[in-house]
């Protein structure tokens, strides 16, 4: 793991940062908000949690169970839904739709609107802070009298080492 951080973003995982502090400052953030808010963080949760953040890449909960079940948390699927449910519920993960999967939220707020860089290569994905975006769609809305309630921005493409390689192959054609 790279031990560099990235100026612009430390939670881009196409760009070399310390994952291992990402990590960590988001485990300490689920356990300071399960306990403020009087939620059980459970072993299966945490662990899920944890899986999730591995990597910067969102899994299917058939992945996450698969997991859980090797590591002797059970084999039902209820046990993995349950548990990334409750990891959205309380903003500590994001649902990608496009991929039909879940990756851990990277942020420090509990309620934001990220955008979702999604690499077609590599399926890592990046969640990106869009301030402007966001006051965008909010003037958007308020143009056309409507309240947003849930928002999902998600944006499909290549992330620099896949459309490096992608060049090199069309190239080499």
């Amino acid at each position: 793991m790279s031990q560099h951080t990235h100026p612009k973003s430390p939670q881009d995982p196409f760009h070399a940062h310390d994952h291992t502090h990402c990590a960590e400052s988001v485990l300490r953030r689920a356990e300071d908000q399960a306990q403020e808010e009087g939620v059980r963080l459970t072993p299966v949760r945490r662990r899920v949690l944890e899986i999730l953040l591995e990597s910067h890449r969102a899994m299917g909960a058939y992945e996450v169970l698969e997991r859980l079940a090797a590591e002797g948390f059970g084999k039902q699927p209820p046990v993995a839904y349950r548990a990334l449910d409750f990891l959205v519920e309380q903003g500590l993960a994001h649902r990608v739709r496009r991929l039909n999967a879940y990756a851990a939220c990277l942020s420090n707020q509990r309620d934001h609107a990220p955008a979702f860089l999604i690499c077609r290569g590599c399926e890592q994905v990046a969640e990106a802070e869009t301030p402007e975006l966001r006051a965008a769609m909010l003037a958007l809305a308020a143009a056309h009298d409507f309240t947003i309630e849930r928002s999902t921005v998600e944006i499909l493409g290549l992330c620099g080492r896949c459309a490096a390689a992608d060049a090199a192959e069309k190239a080499k054609a």
